[in-house]
């Protein structure tokens, strides 16, 4: 069972609509003014390969893909596999908006380019508290979920959850906490 189906289960979901994913702005101002989070200025998509014989065609797509993304907007786009075979397309951008706003452009434009089923999740770091927190964005259920490394492999369980109860007013929290995925060792 790959990675893939450990984080998102080997049931095909409704899609999601990746719009939702607009909601963190607006839950910004819980982020930044209750809790003493800001944005690291990095975020992250994920999503799983193709298949071998796909590969050449989307290599290509993907090469053309960034620099169309990276000719549209300030962000800088770099890519990169993990130790998994998935990979990474790091966002980084110091304004928030334009940050969430290059985040949803490299995944509409990987939907778009037949890459749909392929992506997992969209990954935002902030800074502020004792670790980094992590808000995760499934693109399989349309919901976010907070993530706290701590340690090694070990995560806040509690402080997680204490997130839980302050954000889901503003952002649409995944509420099956059994879906909540850990993702260590983040490259961003």
């Amino acid at each position: 069972m790959g990675l893939g189906n450990v984080l998102f289960g080997r049931k095909r979901l409704k899609k999601s609509s990746g719009d939702k994913i607009f909601a963190l702005a607006s839950g910004r101002v819980t982020l930044e003014i209750e809790l003493g989070l800001k944005s690291s200025g990095k975020a992250a998509v994920l999503f799983k390969p193709m298949s071998a014989q796909e590969y050449v065609r989307a290599e290509n797509e993907m090469q053309e893909l960034l620099e169309v993304v990276a000719q549209g907007a300030a962000s800088r786009v770099s890519r990169r596999g993990d130790e998994f075979g998935y990979e990474w397309l790091i966002v980084e951008d110091n304004d928030f908006e334009d940050l969430i706003n290059t985040v949803h452009l490299v995944a509409s434009e990987l939907a778009s380019h037949g890459f749909g089923e392929q992506l997992l999740a969209a990954i935002f770091r902030f800074d502020g508290g004792q670790e980094p927190l992590y808000l995760i964005y499934g693109y399989k259920r349309g919901a976010f979920w907070p993530f706290i490394p701590k340690g090694d492999k070990e995560r806040d369980n509690a402080k997680e959850l204490e997130l839980k109860a302050k954000l889901e007013k503003e952002l649409p929290i995944e509420q099956d906490i059994s879906r909540w995925f850990a993702l260590f060792d983040l490259p961003i």
